[in-house]
């Protein structure tokens, strides 16, 4: 009988955050001679590019979410853990939960994602949520579809103005994602299931602080999407940065513009990981790391995604996309796996770009493959293929094909609910 002593112990890796990088890094370490310990203070994961059409009535939650258990319980050697992280203790090689509990590790993966960035003003977010949970896409759902109630039995013109007026904050993709898709569903709405209101009576506004929209993509495509919105009756006002959010709307201009529901989208900043590890941030407070996305001064951390800072070979620093985040977890397990069983040194990663692209309305979207560009139709629907095939596994793929068909062919969203208040 051999002793207990005699037992060879697994190698332990440790992955916080069960986003786009944390689930391929686990899924390459899957059914491996490692053991793995994913830890997310939520039970499921998320596929945050679509939560947009979640906050717009689209699809439902379930549409776009999986509990992380059924997504890691076909390895053996992954375990998950639901759990909030508050210290990381690279000296003794554990991690510490909230609640007290440690974990211990002898490789540990950060990919804990961003947050978004209020510049200091975090009393602003209690009154325009952004777009990174379940929970602030329903609360947005929730406000915009019971602002149509009330104007439809407002009597006050001020007041019903007031209420159906939205103001998006921020140009990035997910604020004219967010711009088009509330337009083109307060119009429909109003067409067909509203009496008393009339299209022109709807205000969607996009504020930039920039000096244009989608300023990551070429010019061109920033211009293409700037008139579509213009068309569908979005207001883009760029160079205009906001001086306050209060309940009753947003300041601008030493100017209070009234609306009922306010979006944010106008940057993110990383995770707390940084404080953690006590190391220097990077830019947005993302973690700097090396070639091969091994954190800088603490010995055995990597971090990807989101929370990593990294720059490509034309020096430039990697977007935060969900491509970057899903290339890099598979190249950290594979890395990981070569160097705990076979002893070979971690290589460095190289990001493959496939294209960066927003989607702006019914029909159009657009691409930029770096050396050629794509708008309009065939872009719409490479964007729906590539997110559909992001998508975690064959059922929600089929689910969101489905939906998406049946309300491209009726124009009907049936995710239009109103929890109970």
């Amino acid at each position: 009988m051999q002793n207990q002593s005699e037992v060879v112990k697994r190698p332990r890796v440790v992955i916080v955050g069960a986003g786009f990088g944390g689930l391929a890094c686990a899924q390459a370490l899957g059914n491996t001679a490692i053991e793995v310990v994913v830890i997310d203070r939520r039970n499921h994961n998320l596929f945050q590019p679509l939560l947009y059409q979640v906050a717009t009535a689209a699809l439902s939650p379930a549409d776009i979410s999986e509990p992380i258990r059924r997504t890691l319980g076909r390895y053996h050697n992954i375990r998950v853990v639901m759990g909030e992280v508050v210290a990381v203790h690279p000296a003794t090689g554990c991690v510490e939960l909230k609640d007290g509990e440690e974990i211990a590790y002898d490789r540990l993966v950060l990919a804990t994602g961003s947050d978004y960035n209020y510049f200091g003003h975090e009393e602003w977010r209690k009154h325009a949520p952004g777009l990174k949970s379940i929970h602030e896409a329903r609360d947005i759902r929730q406000r915009l579809l019971l602002a149509f109630e009330k104007a439809e039995r407002c009597e006050d013109e001020e007041e019903k103005r007031r209420l159906l007026t939205t103001v998006v904050i921020g140009g990035g993709p997910t604020g004219v994602e967010m711009a088009g898709a509330i337009s083109e569903l307060g119009r429909f709405m109003i067409g067909r299931d509203f009496r008393t209101l009339k299209e022109d009576q709807l205000h969607v506004l996009l504020i930039e602080a920039g000096p244009r929209i989608l300023a990551t993509f070429p010019e061109d495509l920033s211009q293409y999407a700037s008139d579509y919105l213009s068309r569908i009756g979005v207001a883009i006002r760029v160079n205009t940065p906001v001086e306050d959010v209060t309940a009753e709307g947003v300041q601008i201009g030493g100017t209070l513009l009234p609306a009922s529901c306010m979006v944010w989208g106008a940057g993110v900043k990383a995770s707390p990981a940084a404080t953690w590890l006590q190391v220097e941030a990077g830019p947005g407070g993302r973690l700097p790391v090396a070639a091969d996305l091994s954190v800088k001064g603490a010995a055995g951390v990597y971090a990807l995604g989101d929370t990593a800072f990294t720059r490509g070979e034309d020096g430039q620093p990697l977007p935060a996309l969900a491509q970057v985040a899903k290339q890099q977890g598979k190249f950290l397990g594979m890395a990981l796996a070569a160097n705990l069983l076979l002893g070979e040194a971690p290589p460095a990663f190289r990001f493959q770009n496939r294209g960066n692209t927003a989607v702006i309305g019914r029909n159009a979207a657009i691409f930029d493959f770096g050396s050629w560009q794509l708008k309009g139709r065939l872009a719409w629907m490479l964007w729906a293929i590539v997110h559909v095939y992001l998508l975690v596994n064959f059922e929600k793929r089929l689910l969101v094909s489905v939906q998406w068909i049946w309300r491209y062919a009726t124009r009907q969203r049936g995710a239009r609910l109103i929890d109970e208040t």
